[in-house]
């Protein structure tokens, strides 16, 4: 039995590895695929009658975990600089929008469907109306640079703020001043703890000599954010600000405290610390999805009686998002699509008290609402896939043409540009000169 589980798994692993390397080009979602997966092997189990331990204990284990590492992940990938404000503001406003827009739309349905009071439906409401980075983030790795960081800052940022939103509602039983004033006390006491865990872990990480040295880190970063989650403090605030410090750590060597650990040497410690939580992401993420596929009851995935209710969530999410992108200016395709359900999802839902959960919001309705706006967001990347865009040809003197696409990184010109700062670039070719437009990567999202 141990080694028919240990195969098992070794099989789903490497089949689930195959999968993220051919995403980039298939572009279905691995999320769907691991649930498939997982799905598959408890039919199989139950047709072979082989007893399999209960799993459930570890889903939510496997959740925090997962989430640890990849707001982690996505906080040691982003840039952190000037120049990255614009995005910063631009995706935390959508995010912070988003959350609060979808909240007030879902309370409001499930008061007029009966639901008790109007905190119960609102916790109840959360879950589903957060975007999954665990999903979000690894599917859009092949998008332009541009896309792919504002994408990693929404979705780390739709699970913060919706975290703290729920922990708000959860841990406080009225909702007045004094409720506000104690979680800003709350935030500010985390950012001073942050800073300080940060400074001592980046010391440990320089100072550490034994040749295991980031697995106690990596410990110690989940030791604090479950210390701070026993005392209800915002503790993905923690994992974000970690990331984003050490993944920006070439930035900071002016700063004398950073002098003093040796940035250099630190610098490569960093890179090779990157590489463990990459990988711990990628184990993580997939025991969780597997394990989540393998609990899914068909009656609770095919329920009709929330089917319906199911569409119609999805419905409001994805049109919401339409409608918040063209608020704000920025491309419709492929980032309308960029809107999953998965992991947070299920953490929170798993997180309600029992004695407040909704029996409209269940698991069948959030197993359905999961398993749709990943197909929704798999739909529409395979339909924005399209060739890159061609901006210059060159004719040569045989009237045959060259086609240069967006992808290159070098462009021939023949002219000198007197302004290094400016835009804007003249490419000449024979008898033609054509002006190309060269905005700065956050621009795009003005």
């Amino acid at each position: 039995m141990t080694l028919s589980i240990i195969i098992t798994l070794c099989v789903l692993l490497l089949l689930a590895y195959i999968f993220d390397l051919t995403s980039s080009k298939t572009r279905i979602p691995t999320v769907i695929i691991l649930l498939v997966l997982g799905y598959l092997v408890r039919q199989g189990a139950d047709f072979l009658n082989v007893t399999v331990p209960d799993l459930s204990m570890f889903l939510k284990i496997f959740g925090t975990l997962g989430l640890i590492l990849i707001v982690l992940e996505g906080g040691l990938d982003l840039e952190f600089n000037k120049s990255k404000l614009k995005v910063i503001n631009k995706s935390f406003l959508i995010s912070i929008l988003s959350v609060a827009f979808l909240s007030f739309i879902f309370t409001v349905i499930l008061q007029l469907m009966g639901e008790t009071s109007i905190k119960e439906s609102l916790i109840n409401a959360i879950p589903i109306c957060v975007i999954s980075s665990a999903i979000a983030i690894p599917t859009v790795q092949n998008l332009s640079k541009e896309k792919k960081e504002f994408v990693i800052y929404e979705s780390s940022f739709s699970d913060v703020l919706g975290v703290l939103f729920f922990d708000f509602l959860i841990t406080h039983e009225v909702i007045n001043g004094h409720a506000f004033g104690e979680f800003g006390v709350d935030m500010l006491i985390l950012i001073v703890v942050s800073f300080l865990a940060t400074i001592l872990l980046l010391f440990l990480l320089r100072k550490i000599n034994h040749h295991i040295k980031f697995i106690p880190i990596i410990i110690l970063i989940v030791l604090i954010y479950a210390v701070a989650e026993v005392y209800h403090l915002p503790a993905l605030i923690f994992i974000l600000i970690f990331g984003l410090f050490i993944g920006n750590l070439g930035g900071l060597q002016e700063i004398n405290l950073i002098k003093k650990l040796n940035p250099e040497i630190l610098l490569k410690e960093v890179t090779k610390f990157s590489e463990l939580v990459n990988v711990g992401a990628f184990l993580i993420r997939t025991l969780f999805f597997l394990i989540f596929g393998f609990l899914i009851e068909t009656s609770e995935l095919l329920n009709p009686s929330t089917f319906l209710l199911a569409i119609a969530v999805v419905a409001i999410i994805f049109l919401s998002r339409w409608a918040i992108i063209l608020l704000f200016k920025l491309e419709v395709k492929p980032l309308v699509f960029v809107a999953p359900r998965g992991l947070i999802t299920i953490l929170l839902f798993l997180a309600i008290p029992e004695a407040i959960q909704s029996t409209i919001i269940n698991k069948s309705l959030i197993i359905q609402v999961i398993v749709l706006s990943a197909i929704v967001m798999m739909v529409g990347m395979i339909l924005c896939k399209a060739p890159s865009p061609v901006i210059k040809t060159q004719t040569d003197d045989e009237g045959t043409g060259d086609e240069i696409s967006d992808d290159d990184n070098e462009i021939e010109s023949e002219e000198s540009v007197d302004d290094e700062d400016s835009d804007m670039v003249d490419v000449t070719s024979g008898n033609t000169s054509n002006r190309i437009d060269f905005d700065e990567e956050t621009d795009r999202f003005e």
